[in-house]
């Protein structure tokens, strides 16, 4: 069992909402993987994410969240924490936007919320795992104070890994 307070499953900033995903986030959920260039995921895998994602924030107190922008109410993306490549106490803050919500400050507004979150749990600090091809992120993480600890390398090339200490 955590420590840990669970993490808000609702947040809000001036122009975001970040909430726990709906069912209908699936097709989504779908282009989104699709404009990664990676390969595409099936409607039923993309339900299959979705329903993962919700039972993260029961099982471990932390999740990804589903990224709409409030005047719209569109889906952009997804932003929040998970274990990923780190751990439970100490995990890592992911987001991934489609490309037409990039350039207009909305991933550091929501990794900025989803910061916050994580202090309110009572962790002290966070990672996250960035390759350095992608220079927009890297920014992002850059304006909220994580610091590149280390490189790795896998089978896909290196890996930046930044950490950011919680007051």
């Amino acid at each position: 069992m955590s420590t840990y307070a669970p993490m808000a499953v609702h947040l809000e900033t001036e122009r975001l909402t970040l909430d726990l995903w709906r069912d209908t986030d699936a097709a989504d959920l779908r282009a989104l993987h699709a404009e990664r260039g990676t390969g595409e995921i099936t409607l039923e895998q993309a339900q299959t994410t979705i329903a993962a994602r919700k039972s993260d924030i029961t099982r471990t107190g932390i999740s990804l969240l589903a990224l709409r922008r409030r005047d719209a109410g569109d889906f952009i993306g997804y932003c929040g924490l998970i274990i990923g490549r780190a751990s439970l106490e100490e995990p890592e803050i992911a987001y991934e936007l489609f490309k037409r919500a990039h350039g207009q400050g909305y991933a550091t507004e929501a990794a900025r919320a989803v910061l916050d979150a994580a202090i309110a749990t009572g962790r002290s600090r966070l990672w996250s795992t960035v390759r350095p091809w992608n220079a927009p992120s890297l920014r992002v993480l850059e304006k909220l104070g994580f610091d590149q600890d280390h490189v790795t390398t896998d089978d896909r090339g290196d890996i930046v890994w930044l950490t950011r200490t919680l007051p």
